[in-house]
């Protein structure tokens, strides 16, 4: 009998959309070893329920990847199981819960011996796994999925559940892409606790951008390549509020002695090479980078679903510096994102006086 491979490698991408998560995810699965996933939180909805366009361009129903992956995982993707974990997800995983993730996380034994609070991109960390659940066993709609490292939250067994769910679609994930570290760019600080809480081996990336940028993309109509519909847009002052909540939530995680590494976006493409090849090293990969150029990345198709446009480009993309919310946004709004945020924009290395 074969012996069964190691559990993926998991690195989670935090921060508040639009400031840059799935293009450094994007060019984090060009590096040899790792497997993009794109924002797994939505996958039951937007990809399972609503069957959209994976990576590829393929129907998520399509999918040869995610075919795969769902029947290594759960013998399938039926629907009353996408429902359960919507279920579990709104019981579990809200910027609401952090509080009391927090409260897991610091009492949890899993905690001992760990990094502390967030490190920067140029810090490598140590390597662990978590004991990998079996995979054969499909997994019904009314069960209560578990793993031997979650047996320590049996006084919550939605959180175990919903935590088991996305360590069996990681370990399918990595075994059917045939690469050790997988990717998922969810952003939610409160998933990243979930994970973490419930004892799951999680390298989370904290992804920073100047909340002034962020403020300005959030005010920008764009349309959802799936469908055209416009994207969810949000006022200055209601982007702070959501960029605090989210950074502070992360500065919790880490303090709490998850695995955390800050990256801010204009580091990412001001010194790609430097970025990816630290934040390969801590994944424990060789930083091939070939396929980066001065300013640019040639990206090949990647199996991610949900996430910005830029997860369906294939072929060369630009890494310029993005200022041009310097000039578009109005001064009004500039001035008031710094007024609500300045704390941690100078925390981040942002000048808050007027750009």
């Amino acid at each position: 009998m074969p012996d069964k491979p190691p559990p993926a490698r998991v690195v989670f991408l935090g921060g508040l959309g639009r400031s840059g998560t799935t293009l450094l995810e994007r060019l984090l699965g060009e590096v040899p070893g790792v497997a993009p996933l794109g924002e797994v939180v939505h996958l039951w909805a937007r990809g399972v329920l609503a069957d959209e366009p994976c990576g590829c361009r393929r129907p998520f129903s399509a999918c040869p990847f995610w075919r795969e992956v769902g029947e290594r995982a759960f013998g399938g993707w039926p629907d009353d199981l996408a429902h359960r974990m919507l279920r579990l997800r709104r019981r579990v995983d809200r910027t609401r819960c952090v509080p009391e993730l927090a409260r897991r996380l610091a009492g949890s034994p899993a905690r001992a011996g760990s990094t502390g609070p967030a490190t920067s991109a140029a810090s490598a960390g140590s390597s662990g796994h978590a004991e990998r659940p079996g995979l054969a066993r499909p997994v019904t709609p009314s069960e209560t999925v578990r793993s031997a490292e979650l047996t320590e939250l049996a006084e919550s067994p939605e959180l175990a559940e919903y935590a088991a769910a996305h360590r069996r679609l990681y370990d399918a994930a990595a075994e059917v892409s045939g690469r050790p570290v997988v990717v998922d760019s969810s952003k939610h600080a409160s998933t990243a606790f979930c994970l973490a809480a419930a004892g799951l081996d999680v390298r989370v990336v904290h992804v920073v951008r100047d909340p002034r940028a962020v403020a300005h993309s959030w005010r920008r109509r764009v349309p959802r390549p799936e469908d055209g519909r416009p994207m969810t847009r949000w006022s200055p002052a209601r982007t702070s509020l959501h960029w605090l909540a989210q950074n502070l939530s992360l500065e919790l995680l880490a303090r709490g002695g998850a695995h955390v590494t800050r990256v801010r976006y204009e580091d990412l493409l001001d010194a790609p090479a430097a970025v990816l090849g630290r934040l390969a090293v801590e994944a424990g990969l060789a930083p091939r980078l070939d396929f980066l150029s001065v300013g640019r990345a040639d990206l090949s198709p990647a199996h991610t679903v949900s996430g910005n446009p830029v997860r369906f480009t294939v072929g060369p993309i630009g890494l310029d510096p993005d200022d041009g919310w310097r000039t578009a946004a109005p001064a009004r709004h500039r001035r008031l994102v710094a007024t609500l945020t300045w704390p941690l924009m100078i925390k981040y290395g942002y000048d808050r006086r007027p750009a």
